[in-house]
């Protein structure tokens, strides 16, 4: 029998089968490779887009057939969408209303995180499935109630009303970073405890220390939900002074005519504060998704 299986080894071994193996993984990697490709010229022709329609003139950007590349290129475009609009300030509003909410947002869902991770409490699992359970409310349903509440709080046309229900709730950052935590050994945890942390020491010294890699992919997530909200600051804010960038963005469009050439550069302007984020922190985000869920 053992020299059976010698011989059937020695079969598999065969050069033309080896051969014709490497061949099917070559072909499915080829395969695998040219859909990421295409899907990702997809995902990112419309950007390219936005950038070559920035720098055309208007009456360019609706020619048919279209053409890709401006002719000849509008630079004026974005010192013009600069000082059309004051995008200066709404800059500023977006940045510390965003940095105030990923800043708030990340400690609150972290501590959260923590305590449904490693504290062990009567009725943890149902409140925890319970949190998780407001995820597929949407945000439609509980705009009205939010609104009332905001009114008869006083913060309309406030930026409080972008930055305190948007920073003190966030189930699925919540959830992410407890399946992070819940992959960091136990025996990190009562190391700590023999030494006389506390839950709170614990937490600062030992849990935000391993747990910066799935930080960063959860504020990148709420840095561009909060950058890019739209829908809640035109609700809430009337003050032009107030507005932020994607408000400010809006108002490139007429009751009659649209300036698209202006509104294209106005756009491109507006995500570069995100790109940069993103290329800091990508090695983090990437490895804070891979990783999480891992047990340790």
């Amino acid at each position: 029998m053992r020299a059976n299986t010698v011989e059937t080894n020695k079969a598999n071994l065969n050069p033309a089968h080896v051969h014709t193996v490497k061949k099917k993984i070559k072909f499915s990697t080829l395969l695998v490779h040219l859909l990421i490709i295409i899907g990702s010229m997809i995902m990112i022709f419309p950007f390219l887009w936005s950038i070559s329609s920035s720098l055309k003139d208007i009456s360019q950007i609706f020619i048919v057939p279209p053409e890709f590349i401006p002719k000849p290129f509008v630079w004026s475009n974005y010192p013009a969408s600069l000082q059309a609009m004051p995008f200066g300030l709404a800059y500023w509003n977006s940045f510390y209303i965003t940095v105030l909410v990923v800043g708030v947002q990340l400690f609150t869902a972290s501590m959260a995180a923590y305590a449904f991770a490693k504290i062990r409490f009567r009725g943890s699992n149902f409140l925890f499935i319970f949190f998780l359970a407001t995820m597929m409310i949407p945000k439609q349903v509980t705009m009205i109630p939010t609104f009332m509440i905001m009114d008869w709080i006083g913060w309309l046309d406030t930026h409080l009303t972008l930055i305190v229900p948007g920073a003190l709730f966030n189930a699925f950052a919540v959830f992410l970073l407890r399946q992070f935590i819940m992959g960091i050994p136990n025996e990190l945890e009562e190391a700590a405890v023999m030494d006389g942390a506390g839950p709170l020491r614990v937490y600062w010294s030992v849990i935000l220390p391993l747990v910066k890699p799935a930080l960063a992919a959860v504020g990148i997530f709420i840095f561009m939900g909060s950058w890019n909200n739209f829908l809640e600051p035109l609700i809430y804010l009337s003050t032009p002074e107030l507005f932020t960038v994607p408000l400010l963005l809006n108002y490139f469009k007429g009751l009659y005519v649209t300036d698209w050439a202006l509104m294209m550069a106005g756009s491109t302007i507006s995500i570069i504060p995100v790109l940069i984020i993103y290329i800091i922190a990508q090695k983090h985000i990437i490895e804070g998704v891979a990783l999480t869920g891992i047990k340790g």
